[in-house]
């Protein structure tokens, strides 16, 4: 990152202008009532399991993440990464991985034993991100049923 030292924090309520900023550069959407409910979710999971990273100030990148209560059957030592975000101007810059791995150490710490995402099949980037984490193949099956057609 050159210079400028990257900062890793919790997430707050006052990163929601930021986030709802990088998800339009990256995805071309403008969803501020999405951002606003999943901040406000996030509030009551467990300690370092949202967070943000920061240069000068300035959120650059953000990562959700959650621990299972038992839903589906998964145990509640399983943690889950949601979303992974990262400003255009700060991508392939080992943004995404700093994030990954605080997540990674903050669920270790908080006795979590096993970390599920979910990724499109296709997604090669994502894939390869995860993979060089130490991501493989899980247990379980995605399934889905196409409601348009």
């Amino acid at each position: 990152m050159g210079e400028k030292k990257v900062k890793i924090r919790s997430l707050t309520s006052k990163d929601l202008p930021a986030i709802i900023e990088i998800d339009r550069k990256v995805l071309g959407l403008n969803r501020p009532e999405y951002w606003k409910r999943k901040i406000e979710l996030s509030e009551f999971r467990p300690p370092l399991a949202s967070l943000v990273a920061e240069i000068d100030g300035k959120v650059i990148g953000f990562i959700l993440g959650d621990v299972s209560g038992w839903e589906f059957g998964v145990p509640d030592n399983t943690g889950v990464i949601e979303t992974v975000g990262v400003h255009p101007e700060f991508q392939r810059k080992g943004i995404a991985r700093l994030l990954a791995e605080e997540l990674i150490r903050s669920f270790r710490l908080n006795g979590v034993q096993t970390i599920n995402t979910l990724v499109k099949w296709n997604d090669w980037d994502l894939l390869q991100f995860f993979h060089a984490l130490g991501f493989k193949r899980g247990h379980r099956i995605n399934l889905e049923l196409d409601l348009t057609g």
